[in-house]
């Protein structure tokens, strides 16, 4: 099974759009949403609406901080962050808040976990940043493959059989054979607000058969995101980032 795992889109229409149509030419059979589906970006509507109809398609999709503060739970929020929930909160209707809260905060297929942060504790938000920070999630679960977001960073850790982590390294595009003596963690990186200095959406497909890994990244139209956020009168900050990726 090829899997697309996609996460933190962040009410980023142009980006979500750009990565469906790519996912469409690499053959693959399920789409899992990492969460974070609004927050930052200027089409929370919309991109609901769109996961929403994913999901009746069979993708999988679980819940993230901003999904859940969207949806009225009283997550801590940095400023910036809280002013752009607050104007999402304006724009969900009924159908789609009730979308957001209802997903679950984990899910599991063919061995591997899904989850938006960490699978230690996931109602935590905690930052997978390091192997040190990659630990707990190991011992969390017995899963093969971890599949998570929220830092908005692509990174690969592993884990061998007397629970040694280590951070590994990768190229983007390439397959990343992912060796049955070890089990892996993977922070996919964001669709809607990438922040390693590339303003690309980044995405990852699995491949269950062959048992590799690619962190993919597809080009999108960065100006026109921006701009809507600047017609939608959220803050800068936000359209900048999506400019310079970070």
């Amino acid at each position: 099974m090829r899997i697309a795992v996609l996460t933190d889109i962040h009410a980023n229409r142009e980006a979500f759009e750009a990565v469906l149509a790519d996912i469409a030419g690499h053959g693959v059979d399920r789409i899992a949403l990492l969460g974070d589906i609004v927050g930052y970006g200027a089409d929370p509507e919309w991109c609901c609406d769109r996961a929403a109809e994913l999901v009746a398609a069979g993708a999988i999709c679980v819940r993230g901080n901003h999904d859940a503060a969207a949806a009225g739970s009283a997550e801590a929020m940095a400023p910036l962050a809280k002013r752009a929930l607050d104007w999402t909160r304006g724009r969900l209707g009924p159908a789609q808040t009730a979308f957001l809260a209802e997903r679950p905060m984990t899910a599991d297929s063919e061995g591997m976990l899904f989850v938006h942060a960490s699978a230690s504790q996931p109602e935590a938000w905690s930052y997978i940043t390091s192997d040190t920070r990659a630990a707990p999630s190991f011992r969390a679960t017995t899963a093969w493959l971890i599949l998570c977001g929220h830092v908005h960073v692509p990174l690969l850790a592993s884990c061998d059989s007397g629970g040694v982590v280590r951070q590994q390294a990768f190229r983007t595009g390439l397959p990343i054979p992912l060796l049955p003596s070890r089990r892996w963690l993977a922070v996919v990186g964001s669709v809607g607000q990438p922040r390693d200095g590339v303003a690309q959406a980044a995405w990852a497909l699995v491949d269950t058969g062959t048992r590799e890994l690619s962190f993919r990244r597809t080009p999108y139209d960065t100006t026109g995101a921006a701009r809507r956020i600047h017609e939608a009168g959220l803050p800068e900050e936000l359209a900048v980032r999506l400019l310079v990726g970070r």
